[in-house]
């Protein structure tokens, strides 16, 4: 896929990794929708980014738990440059729970509101941008997942579950939406944004320094890495759909590295 004059969807694109992907491809030319639901400041923050980069934005405020904002927010992509060639469904939410055994921590409406984003929104996405994609007779599409959809780890059982449900998703969709559009997953591990600095809060470099000391490179994740890898799944992985990348340090292996000798 040729991302230079292309057109690439990116949801919760004012902040974290969505933002950092959307910086991103806008290096290399594409025109990105970048997407928010609260934080207009931030998206715009990102837009101009973006903009200083060269490349064309269009901010759209949408919560992809709603498919008719699903919908319109393709329908803006085309209405402005008639065409869809890239979607990174990068939106999620989570119910922080770091203690999985409390299984009195959440209620069935938390898994709905976490599902509601997470999956139902990305499948939403999809069936929006689908019909562009199969018109131009191309398209690319990467679900930002987590390790913890691997693991079974992560800030809750619900985001967890979501995560999981997501990667079974990708392999349905990668079988159902070749041979014009090819469907892949990220799975970022512990990854250095805003939101979890608050979610650990005064924890968070206690929490760092164990994650990279538990991963055999010994380091963790910016956006920015994440970034790379998705932009690579979307323009120089031609031959790969139903795939997931781990984006971790190899901390999903397990344990402590061992010292050099």
């Amino acid at each position: 896929m040729q991302l230079a004059n292309g057109v690439c969807i990116v949801t919760g694109s004012a902040t974290g990794i969505g933002a950092a992907c959307a910086i991103e491809l806008a290096g290399k030319g594409c025109r990105t929708v970048i997407n928010y639901t609260k934080s207009e400041a931030e998206a715009r923050e990102t837009a101009r980014a973006c903009e200083k980069a060269g490349a064309e934005t269009l901010l759209v405020q949408a919560n992809v738990a709603e498919d008719t904002d699903c919908r319109r927010m393709a329908d803006a992509a085309l209405a402005k440059w008639g065409r869809i060639d890239a979607l990174v469904n990068n939106a999620g939410t989570t119910k922080v729970q770091w203690n999985h055994a409390d299984l009195n921590a959440l209620a069935a409406e938390d898994f709905q509101h976490v599902y509601a984003v997470n999956v139902i929104g990305a499948f939403q996405m999809v069936r929006a941008c689908e019909p562009a994609m199969r018109k131009q007779g191309a398209g690319a599409i990467v679900n930002v997942s987590s390790i913890a959809g691997v693991m079974g780890t992560g800030s809750s059982v619900a985001y967890a579950a979501s995560k999981g449900a997501l990667n079974t998703m990708t392999l349905s969709l990668a079988r159902v939406l070749g041979p014009q559009i090819r469907v892949n997953a990220v799975c970022p591990g512990f990854v250095e944004t805003r939101w979890l600095r608050g979610a650990f809060s005064d924890r968070y470099e206690a929490a760092r320094a164990r994650a990279a000391g538990n991963a055999p490179l010994q380091k963790t994740s910016t956006p920015e890495d994440v970034a790379r890898a998705i932009v690579w799944l979307l323009e120089g992985a031609d031959l790969v759909t139903g795939e997931f990348i781990i984006v971790d340090g190899g901390t999903h292996l397990g344990g402590a590295p061992a010292k050099a000798r």
